[in-house]
């Protein structure tokens, strides 16, 4: 499955009938099925060269592509069996199966080793032919190869340590899906989050599940619909994250600035919000508005939001005294991802906005986030500077004064540079 993931989180910060055998036993007896036809029919040794035929077996094994794949089968005998020969007269290897139980169906869930030329069109219909229906299928990578219960016991542990994995892991658990999430008091104060059981609900591509904190995560995945095994796991995820309550990873990194003064970088949450306030109280009215694009008078009502952990992580740049001098904040916003900074005027222009961000993406691209963007002022020259500073593919674009900065995470060796400015692991990021 994808690794992007996502939570919407502001409005722009001022703008079963049962077959005979169990599901296990099933998919073991096809597997096993499979491997011995294979191996019956083709032997050890590679087809005649010249004759037409597909190509040799090592290359299949070797050199094939990696997809998942997942479709809709009567819950009759012979099914799956039948998806299985079709697969396995194209060379197509079964790594995987996992099957969903939906009473009078059963979604099969695969992950295929393909032979090179093999296209998805030439896979979804050979499924189709042997009676798959609601076909779904994308490219799968190495990450996929973990099998279903180790991915999932390391995703619980990913959750265990910081409440801000939540959406996480469960946009890993489920593919490429859209997570957001809802206050119980929603952003600005007013209204309530909508009603929802204490064991959530499923409608098709939506799944509504009440969050540790109040209010209500929604996830929405379209054209798959969730089957009741991934709902189960994902209420799992949710009541463990309720049980072990608000967690943070507690450590920080001592950089020195170009120009001699220590500071420290951690993470931040709700228990800054003091410091975070006295910082606001130090900071000019053009730093503010250059932040928040609007009243500076609102600034205050948006940092009980920013610093949840819910929404996002934010990172805090304390000076050896402790005074809060400059917060970054990664977003959970939908599909993408948003980066933010607010540095007090006494402490511009050294260096401290570029460290927090650049700690930031690594975060983002570490999330498995394809890109981050920066919404600002054309004249906040300060943003643009430490943007282009991160070495990144920048895309840029301006209306009426507003300016959206867009950093690519594709470009690995920048990227790299990144992760070793963060240096090891402490706390910052994930544990």
């Amino acid at each position: 499955m994808s690794r992007d993931m996502s939570e919407a989180t502001h409005a722009r910060h001022g703008r079963t009938t049962h077959r005979r055998w169990t599901p296990a036993g099933l998919a073991e007896l096809c597997r096993a099925a499979f491997r011995t036809w294979w191996a019956r029919r083709h032997g050890h040794a590679p087809p005649a060269c010249g004759t037409g035929a597909a190509r040799p077996p090592a290359a299949v094994a070797g050199e094939g592509a990696l997809w998942r794949m997942r479709t809709t089968v009567k819950d009759a005998p012979g099914s799956l069996a039948a998806l299985c020969t079709a697969l396995a007269e194209r060379h197509v290897d079964i790594l995987s199966l996992q099957t969903h139980p939906l009473g009078g169906a059963t979604v099969d869930e695969f992950l295929l080793r393909v032979p090179a030329g093999l296209t998805g069109s030439d896979l979804t219909g050979a499924v189709s032919r042997a009676g798959g229906a609601d076909t779904w299928i994308e490219r799968a990578d190495a990450h996929d190869l973990v099998d279903a219960p180790t991915r999932v016991l390391g995703l619980a542990a990913r959750a265990a340590q910081d409440t801000s994995e939540l959406p996480l892991v469960l946009r890993q658990l489920l593919g490429r899906c859209t997570i957001r999430s809802l206050p119980a008091a929603p952003f600005g104060g007013h209204g309530t989050a909508p009603a929802v059981p204490v064991e959530g609900t499923l409608e098709g591509t939506v799944m509504r599940l009440r969050a540790p904190e109040g209010g209500l995560i929604t996830v929405e995945r379209p054209r798959l619909p969730f089957t009741p095994a991934e709902f189960a796991r994902a209420r799992a995820l949710v009541d463990l994250d309720a049980r072990l309550g608000p967690r943070i990873p507690r450590g920080r990194d001592v950089l020195t600035l170009p120009e001699g003064s220590d500071i420290s970088v951690r993470r931040a949450d709700t228990g800054d919000l003091p410091a975070a306030r006295a910082m606001h109280e130090r900071c000019s009215e053009r730093t503010l508005r250059m932040r928040y694009h609007g009243p500076v008078g609102d600034a205050d009502r948006y940092l009980n939001h920013l610093l949840g952990p819910r929404f996002g992580r934010t990172l805090a740049a304390q000076t050896a005294s402790g005074r809060v001098v400059g917060l970054g904040h990664l977003l959970w916003d939908g599909d993408e991802t948003e980066v933010a900074l607010i540095v007090e005027d006494a402490w511009q222009r050294r260096g401290v906005g570029g460290e927090l961000l650049a700690r930031l993406v690594a975060l983002a691209a570490e999330a498995g986030c394809a890109t981050v963007y920066a919404v600002t002022q054309a004249s906040n020259t300060g943003m643009v500077a430490a943007m282009r500073g991160l070495g990144l593919p920048l895309d840029y674009q301006i209306e009426e004064g507003t300016l959206v900065l867009t950093a690519r995470l594709d470009a690995e060796p920048a990227v790299g540079r990144l992760f070793e400015l963060r240096g090891p692991r402490t706390g910052i990021g994930r544990s």
